[in-house]
């Protein structure tokens, strides 16, 4: 179902008309409109394009979706994709809502998915109605500042979640394989986010260079403020993706420790338990021996066995092997 609006000189005009008004309204240069269409299909948007003027291979990114963070220029408008994310702290996942946009001097197509909150876009337009004044770019700004601000959001829950999997490091005991599994997780997760964060920077600077072609200047502030945004968030971004490898090191780090520990235990009761072996071997043997048939020999091989045997238990407790 297709949503419309149509400002005019600068306040709300007219909402909920036909798409096939469109290309009449913008011929009014007084006039910004917007227009949403969710999941069209291909025939849908060829006959937009055909009727808007829009470039054949702009139309095809819509279709085909699946596109990176993107503004590419053609002759008399602008394509742009973006991906609003959200990440869910119980599963350890991202989702990712994709939209598209067609841009022209006084009109703003977007094209999305049904899971891209449209509403919370529309939301902003509304709060932030005095702006309005700036034409599309002012529609622009409240697209790009809400898709940032979900990458901030997913990129600050991640945070939290790599905060809690530091504790796991240096826990008193050991990484459980749920710990690993959440770690994989995050930081596939954390690599998804990255390939739709790191590009607006590209997307929201090429704005910024032609904010005076599709505007009247007066918007750059608040691009720059998006823009300053982006770069948090890429930076948190990176730095998460860091720390999450460090973890992991870390992770392997500690269970070769544990594991020496162990192997440390392990090999020292060997030790000890072999002492008593090759005693009780060399006084089993068939031929004569001191004390053989005598009451003390029995003494003496138990008295070797235990004085060796506490001799190797105190000296490996004071290695701190056992």
């Amino acid at each position: 179902m297709a949503r419309s609006r149509l400002y005019r000189n600068g306040a709300l005009a007219a909402e909920g008309f036909p798409a096939a008004e469109v290309a009449g309204l913008i011929r009014d240069p007084s006039a910004v409109v917007w227009l949403d269409l969710c999941a069209p299909g291909r025939e849908e948007l060829e006959a937009l394009g055909a009727e808007l003027g829009v470039h054949e291979l702009a139309v095809e990114d819509a279709v085909k979706r699946r596109q990176r963070p993107k503004l590419d220029a053609y002759d008399g408008h602008l394509f742009l994709s973006v991906h609003a994310a959200r990440f869910d702290a119980g599963s350890g996942g991202l989702r990712v809502a994709e939209a598209a946009a067609f841009v022209a001097r006084n009109v703003l197509v977007t094209v999305r998915e049904p899971d891209f909150p449209i509403d919370e876009v529309v939301r902003r337009w509304d709060e932030q109605a005095g702006l309005a004044a700036h034409g599309v770019m002012f529609l622009l700004y409240g697209l790009l500042d809400y898709v940032v601000d979900t990458h901030f959001d997913a990129v600050e829950r991640i945070d939290d979640e790599v905060e809690a999997l530091e504790e796991t490091v240096f826990g008193d005991g050991p990484v459980t394989p749920a710990d690993q599994r959440r770690a994989y997780r995050i930081r596939k997760s954390l690599v998804r986010l990255r390939r739709i964060v790191v590009p607006m920077r590209e997307v929201v600077n090429g704005l910024m260079r032609r904010e005076e072609e599709l505007g009247d200047g007066r918007m750059r502030p608040y691009l720059l403020d998006v823009y300053d945004h982006v770069l948090r968030a890429t930076e948190w971004t990176e730095s998460l993706r860091e720390l999450l490898a460090d973890i992991r090191e870390a992770h392997l780090t500690m269970q070769g420790n544990r594991m020496n520990m162990i192997m440390k235990r392990v090999t020292s009761w060997a030790a000890i338990i072999a002492v008593p072996t090759l005693i009780t071997g060399f006084y089993g043997q068939n031929l004569p021996f001191p004390g053989f048939g005598q009451v003390w020999g029995f003494w003496v091989s138990n008295a070797l066995i235990v004085i060796a045997s506490v001799t190797l238990y105190l000296t490996f407790r004071s290695r701190d092997w056992l």
